[in-house]
């Protein structure tokens, strides 16, 4: 009895142990202020939580970036892009790094983005 006492324990702690390693990354989000490059695509978070992405290869200029709203909780990027025509597309993301100079992250698809900051 006492064996199957101790081999239950033993399961137990190792689904804490497994538990605790599943836990999500958080990220300062005042670090995701400021415009962010990848190529000729740009994306600009503004400290309301509104921004805009624009890519240039599309002749495309800040002045007539996709506006949006995003927030950042813990590793979940969520903007939620505003349509000239009424109505809105939210798009989720999961942060993978997030530092002064460089933004990573992917989509549901593990389609990956990669930004450097070129300005706050």
């Amino acid at each position: 009895m006492k064996r199957k006492i101790f081999g239950l324990l033993a399961i137990v702690a190792v689904a804490f142990v497994f538990n605790s390693c599943t836990e999500e990354d958080e990220f300062d989000q005042t670090l995701l202020i400021g415009r962010w490059q990848s190529g000729t695509l740009f994306e600009k978070y503004n400290a309301d939580g509104t921004g805009g992405t624009w890519d240039t290869s599309d002749d495309v200029s800040e002045a007539e970036a996709q506006t949006f709203t995003w927030t950042l909780v813990k590793s979940d990027l969520t903007q939620i892009h505003i349509m000239e025509i009424g109505g809105s597309v939210p798009k989720y993301y999961t942060v993978t790094e997030l530092t002064a100079t460089t933004l990573k992250y992917h989509d549901s698809f593990n389609k990956s983005y990669s930004f450097i900051k070129i300005s706050r």
